[in-house]
């Protein structure tokens, strides 16, 4: 008898599905302060939604960040 154990994931992806047109500027803002890009790169990554704004967290600081996203009126989930 064989016995698989499945690791628990520990590493994750914080995808921006979308996002509210009135809350933009506050979003590409938001990315800007948690990935230290410049303003340019924080903008294009906003609107190429849906798309992975910061790969490879824990998953306590992707809920943070999903979390703050929300908080905006975008729509972000952990991958």
């Amino acid at each position: 008898m064989r016995v698989v154990i499945k690791a628990e994931k520990t590493v994750f992806n914080v995808r921006l599905e979308s996002f509210e047109a009135c809350s933009k500027i506050k979003t590409i803002k938001e990315v800007r302060s948690f990935t230290g890009v410049t303003l340019m790169e924080a903008k294009n990554l906003v609107e190429k939604a849906p798309w992975v704004v910061k790969a490879r967290v824990s998953k306590a600081e992707g809920e943070e960040i999903v979390e703050k996203l929300k908080a905006l009126g975008a729509t972000a989930v952990l991958v």
